[in-house]
């Protein structure tokens, strides 16, 4: 979950490297680090901290090196110190390496190179490989990084330097993504597109277990095996304003604000009026196929499993196929039944997340169908899979997700409504669901402008630590999704449940310092809901509703209100969280919290 960028080409080195950091520093903030070939010698620095940390230490210092590889980690194998930071070098410091991932088998190998030797100055899994590389290198690089992987157990994205040989970066990947970007004159290397868009849009993305040899002029690739391999070069249709917070304070506040315009980039092209349908052409299924499916199972982790809750509403509510939702990070560990009718779709918004990507292999293994729903295109999940939907919702720099959610469910509800109208809707059912897609971007941006209101009542709140979110139905997995982000961003304990669960345990916290976060939308357990919203009151805590926009009768039964528009039941979830997103935001800012990096998490989860 860390962030790589290396640069071979002919301007200075590292004002690329760092500004590439920067970009990256979303998956990962705990320390940083640079290293470049300079005159005939290696040189690094590195340290605890944020990039603006490894600013301060390269200020004064000035480098005219055309080669080098950076890195900012999120920790895993060691505290988060300047000795842990990377890159790590080999014993005569001949040998850089940056690495994202986590070597299974260090310990042996530490074991091993310990006994020929090596010593190790840090704690970390990743100065192995420098070791091991050091342990295979006679003069090519390439050879001995692809010797050194073949001993490697784990996963891994590298970039490696050698002071012997200038002008070459080689990188290589399993497991942890890693795209080489071409230009003229000049390669690049990096874990997301992001931190090489202002260069090139001409990428090419590595596939397991290939290692690639750079230098500026050209590129090759082979496998750790040295079976050489075709590249294939891609063309990101991002732009570069896509990634920058164009004004707003944090990036997670752009990202809730540019929903209207993601969801209808979610849906566009992909709705036939006149067939009351969808079309999902990249599903790569026939009818005869998709008609005989009996059960589907939707695996992901974190805020995509939410999305996955309210996508088992949204198919058994009308196609009426079985579904079973399962986190990824269980899904290979529990021998999960795979029987022939039986479709398997996984979601994840990087497309790059370790678990989904596990759960996804083990359902190939035993025979199933499976297919993507993720955001970014050439990512391991959308090469892997057997067909699937993009999200179209753009890059997301914020930790928290937000306009991927949405996004998610409204794919989900594109998936729904394609194989309900093969099989229990009708012509008039579907077109109905269609109109109501279409108003949906809208009505975000509705509830967008309603956000003095929520900020007011966070200012309100931002000082409690314990929160309770409920919702029934389609809601309940917002409630859980509410209560999500509440915890990432603003470190306040938050959990959600259905409402009718609440009698059953969760009760007992209730008392007037317990705010209480209700959906109570106009649906058909309303009533039930302000039974259980009266509960709430008569033990003194506060509630604070969502609610459809009409409801008269509910303001005088909470504290707060926040409405929504009136939709269809099956797409009140994308509406409904809106709000709660906003919410989170705002308690976060109010307590000070990093909103776009809070602690210990990281964007792209691609470790187990």
């Amino acid at each position: 979950m860390c962030g790589i960028i290396g640069y071979v080409g002919r301007e200075k080195a590292v004002p690329l490297l760092v500004e590439g950091l920067k970009r990256l520093e979303y998956r990962g903030y705990d320390s940083a680090g640079i290293a470049v070939l300079e005159g005939e010698g290696l040189i690094f620095e590195k340290c605890a901290g944020k990039i603006s940390a490894l600013e301060s230490l390269l200020r004064n210092k000035n480098f005219d090196s055309t080669t080098g590889i950076a890195h900012t980690r999120w920790a895993t194998h060691g505290e988060p110190n300047d000795l842990n930071a990377h890159p790590h070098l080999d014993c005569q410091g001949n040998i850089a390496v940056v690495h994202n991932g986590i070597i299974e088998n260090y310990r042996s190998l530490r074991e091993l190179l310990g006994r020929k030797g090596h010593k190790f100055t840090s704690d970390t899994d990743t100065e192995i490989l420098a070791h091991l590389i050091e342990e295979y290198y006679d003069g090519d690089l390439l050879e001995a990084t692809q010797a050194a992987l073949s001993q490697v157990e784990g996963t891994y994205g590298i970039a490696v330097l050698c002071k012997n040989n200038p002008h070459q970066i080689v990188a290589a990947r399993n497991g942890s993504p890693l795209v080489i970007g071409t230009g003229k004159g000049e390669n690049f290397v990096a874990s997301d597109v992001a931190a090489i868009l202002r260069h090139t849009n001409r990428v090419v993305y590595l596939e397991d277990r290939e290692v690639a040899l750079i230098d500026p002029d050209n590129f090759s690739i082979s496998t750790v095996d040295k079976v050489e391999v075709t590249p294939e070069i891609q063309e990101i249709s991002w732009t570069l304003d896509q990634i920058e917070k164009e004004g707003y304070p944090h990036f997670m506040l752009k990202e809730i604000c540019e929903q209207p315009v993601t969801l209808r980039n979610a849906i566009r092209g992909r709705l036939n009026y006149e067939e009351g349908t969808s079309r999902l052409n990249g599903l790569n299924l026939q009818y005869e196929e998709l008609h005989l499916v009996d059960r589907i199972i939707l695996s992901a982790c974190g805020t995509a499993w939410h999305a996955a809750l309210v996508g088992e509403y949204m198919i058994e509510g009308t196609a009426m196929i079985p579904v079973e939702v399962e986190y990824a990070s269980e899904f290979r560990y529990r021998s999960p039944i795979i029987n022939e009718g039986t479709l398997v779709f996984v979601i994840s918004q990087s497309g790059e997340t370790a678990d989904t990507l596990a759960a996804l292999r083990e359902a190939k293994r035993k025979g199933a169908t499976v297919l993507g729903i993720c955001n970014v295109v050439g990512s391991t999940i959308a090469r892997e899979t057997d067909g699937g939907v993009y999200i179209h919702a753009g890059p997301e720099i914020g930790v928290a997700s937000t306009k991927a959610f949405t996004s998610q469910m409204m794919v989900l509800s594109l998936i729904s409504l394609f194989l309900a109208r093969m099989r229990t809707l009708s012509l008039e059912q579907g077109r109905e669901i269609i109109d109501a897609l279409y108003k949906i971007p809208d009505q975000v941006n509705e509830i967008l402008k309603n956000d003095s209101t929520i900020q007011s009542i966070a200012e309100k709140y931002y000082q409690k630590n314990n929160f309770l979110y409920l919702g029934r139905g389609f809601n309940f997995p917002i409630a859980l999704e509410g209560a999500l982000k509440l915890k990432e961003i603003s470190y306040i304990h938050a959990e959600g449940y259905p409402s009718a669960e609440m009698k059953h345990g969760p009760i007992a916290l209730i008392d007037e310092n317990m705010p209480v976060v209700v959906i109570a939308l106009k649906d058909k357990v309303h009533d039930k809901v302000l039974s259980n919203i009266a509960e709430i009151k008569a033990r003194k805590g506060k509630v604070i509703a969502v609610a459809t926009r009409g409801d008269s009768e509910i303001a005088d039964k909470v504290d707060h209100v926040i409405y929504i528009p009136q939709t269809l039941e099956l797409l009140t979830p994308i509406l409904s969280v809106i709000p709660l997103q906003l919410l989170a935001y705002h308690m976060a800012v109010l307590r000070d919290c990093n909103v776009d990096q809070p602690r210990n998490l990281a964007k792209s989860v691609t470790v187990e």
